[in-house]
């Protein structure tokens, strides 16, 4: 494993664990040339995800954009890091597990939605507002009345 520091070729694992509910594995390396410790992620490769796009156009699946949308949501709310964490690893893991070679966008969004509301219903707003694409108050209006009074297919 190359070095970050120094960019040695060379380093020695000093301890491993699970990481990720058992799907990673995290590794503490010290360089045997600067001595530099750093941690490493070793994952199983899976099955590519295509995300379908709304415009049709297809994508790989990138985790760290479901995450930075969740970091923009949450902005000065009183929500940690690892959280959002567990919400990024829950949609990943949800198509992995059903092994949708193919996912839709707006399936994405909705599952994040729906994981986000559980959590903070400010961000929940902020995220729809963006997602959905609010264009005016009434797009508001409309998603904050829903959280008021929840049909009950909506929980």
């Amino acid at each position: 494993m190359r070095c970050p520091y120094c960019n040695f070729h060379d380093s020695k694992v000093l301890d491993s664990r699970p990481a990720h509910e058992g799907r990673e594995i995290r590794r503490r390396r010290e360089c045997l040339q600067c001595r530099h410790r750093f941690t490493s992620y070793e994952r199983v490769e899976e099955t590519p995800i295509w995300v379908v796009k709304k415009d049709g156009q297809r994508e790989s699946f990138d985790r760290t954009k479901i995450l930075r949308g969740l970091l923009t949501a949450c902005e000065k709310r009183p929500i940690g890091l690892n959280q959002l964490e567990i919400i990024a690893d829950s949609v990943e893991r949800e198509i992995q597990d059903h092994q949708f070679g193919e996912v839709s966008s707006r399936w994405i969004g909705e599952f994040v939605m729906n994981q986000l509301k559980e959590v903070d219903q400010v961000a929940y707003v902020r995220f729809a507002s963006v997602y959905r694409q609010f264009t005016d108050i009434e797009g508001f209006r409309q998603e904050l009345e829903k959280l008021i009074h929840p049909h009950p297919q909506e929980g």
